[in-house]
């Protein structure tokens, strides 16, 4: 959520305008982010503090060292531990409880404190069913829809929350079990006379997993649907997801786990207020810019401000499996995230420091890229072939072409089927 804050915050500092323009911030105000949600899952449950940043800064800024804790009604007071900068995560595991009513209070090392107002939930609704299926989208883009089912037989749940964890399976295409070891690497000769280089090159046995391995990435949009106003609380077929069947985390097997989180009206309206301030569409247009108050406040100091929500929600969740041949049974398969073009150069170069004449017109040597960045991998032996006018001994491709760790993990995930 910290992305749509800070492009918010932003907003609220520029002048409406529909002509074309560099954004700049002109006013700023370092207000705190508060990123909670507390479910009634049996967990640690997480809070992030940030600091709004300008429209031109990318990074946002962490906010460390502060006291955070959650009270609830019965006087249970849980205590949280900054875990990593602006990462706060709960001393113990625990679950919200329906109906009781909970207060998120933070107090920053300058000693402003805020607080939100008690919030609970109401209602519980499990999701019913997750399905992929293969369609076309509005812009006639062929691809995988995930969709989800849901049905709360008492009516109480009126208002819907969707995120998502997306995991995929990744297959490196140019791996081999040799790799490069370059030790002993000293680029420039003391000799400004002797061309020549000192460096150890060899090919050694792989040590840890790097063909297969595993990316999990988290939802980033904003997914929302209420069932208000129907006789029934139903929600059919909510698209949550759209995959384009080119996509190449699609290419061997994909899990994707949907969660369902029932909101209050006043937390689903929040989130739509958010989802309308951040949409480019209507930014310029429709809505006035302004500032998006949530339900956290300062308690002791007038001058600062504070965006966020504290959202106290129920969530279910299911996962689903599937393999691109489910649904692209003659299909190619989606290109490789890197098109792993099959690289050759000569494996040593001129020292640095040569003061005699070099005429070496040949890319970057191996050793110099290994040396760098050590971003490629071995492939096989030269050949003639392969690296136009300055072949080299090896045949080499980009690391990502050859070890998967560059894209995700070589853990299996604990909830990982084959």
């Amino acid at each position: 959520m910290r992305k749509y804050f800070i492009l918010l915050f932003s907003i609220c500092a520029v002048i409406s305008c529909i002509e074309p323009f560099e954004f700049q911030t002109e006013t700023f105000q370092n207000a705190l982010v508060i990123e909670a949600s507390l479910t009634n899952e049996m967990k640690q449950h997480q809070v992030k503090l940030s600091r709004a940043v300008r429209f031109e800064d990318s990074i946002s800024a962490p906010e460390r060292n502060a006291q955070v804790r959650i009270l609830d009604e019965f006087q249970n007071v849980f205590e949280f531990q900054e875990t990593q900068p602006g990462t706060y995560n709960s001393s113990i595991e625990f679950a919200a409880q329906k109906s009781a009513r909970y207060t998120l209070v933070v107090e920053t090392t300058d000693g402003t404190r805020y607080s939100s107002q008690p919030e609970s939930f109401e209602s519980e609704s499990q999701v019913e069913e997750v399905y992929a299926k293969r369609e076309t989208n509005d812009v006639g883009e062929d691809g995988i829809f995930i969709y989800a089912n849901s049905f709360d037989s008492s009516g109480e749940s009126q208002y819907y929350r969707y995120e998502y964890e997306e995991t995929y399976k990744i297959i490196a295409p140019n791996w081999t079990p040799l790799d490069f070891q370059l030790t002993n690497y000293e680029p420039c000769n003391p000799d400004p006379n002797d061309p020549s280089i000192m460096y150890d090159l060899d090919l050694v046995r792989r040590e840890q997993e790097e063909q297969t391995c595993y990316n999990t990435v988290m939802s980033q949009d904003i997914n929302l649907i209420s069932s208000a106003g129907f006789s029934e609380s139903i929600i059919s077929d909510f698209p949550v997801r759209f995959i384009p069947g080119s996509d190449f985390i699609l290419t061997h097997r994909y899990s994707i786990l949907v969660k369902q989180y029932v909101q209050s009206a006043d937390a689903f309206s929040y989130y739509q207020s958010l989802d309308d301030f951040t949409s480019s569409g209507s930014v310029f247009t429709d809505i006035q810019p302004g500032f998006l108050e949530g339900n956290i406040s300062v308690e002791n100091n007038s001058e600062k401000t504070v965006l966020g929500y504290f959202e106290v929600a129920s969530v279910s969740e299911k996962r689903i499996f599937f393999e691109y041949r489910d649904f692209y049974p003659d299909a190619p398969f989606p290109l490789y995230i890197n098109k792993c073009l099959l690289l050759s150069t000569p494996v040593d170069h001129i020292s640095y420091c040569f003061s005699g004449p070099n005429g070496n017109t040949c890319p970057e040597s191996l050793v110099e890229r290994l040396a760098r960045d050590n971003g490629v991998t071995f492939v096989s032996e030269g050949n003639d072939t392969i690296g136009a006018t300055c072949p080299g001994e090896y045949v080499f491709v980009e690391r990502e072409c050859g070890d998967c760790t560059v894209l995700g993990s070589n853990v299996v995930p604990d909830f990982w089927v084959d």
